[in-house]
């Protein structure tokens, strides 16, 4: 059962393995766009904002439940947010992905929300 605040941003296979789509904030009603990652078939959700400067996270690289920032190449972790690499000193929320059915379900963070 899907938690009350999902929100259906894709379904299974329409985000490619490596690959990750953004949602809007006007969609999921947070401060910052939440990117969506495929890292192996398993599924993750950042804030799409690097924590250093104005880049898109869901536009880096992904590899090891890590993305790459695609300015600076900080690394974040796919699992929690935390930046495990300079420039970045500081990580970006997370956010709870779950799949029911088919249907690729994100659940925006609390402390997220606009």
């Amino acid at each position: 059962m899907p938690m009350s605040n999902a929100i259906k941003v894709a379904e299974v296979g329409e985000i490619e393995d490596g690959g990750a789509i953004k949602v809007s904030r006007i969609k999921t009603g947070t401060l910052d766009d939440i990117a969506v990652f495929n890292d192996g078939g398993e599924y993750y959700a950042l804030d799409d904002t690097c924590s250093h400067e104005q880049a898109s996270l869901s536009e880096g690289w992904i590899e090891d439940a890590t993305v790459e920032c695609p300015l600076h190449g900080a690394k974040f972790c796919l699992r929690d947010g935390s930046a495990l690499t300079l420039p970045a000193t500081t990580g970006v929320a997370a956010h709870l992905v779950e799949i029911v059915g088919d249907d690729v379900l994100l659940t925006p963070a609390e402390g997220s929300l606009a």
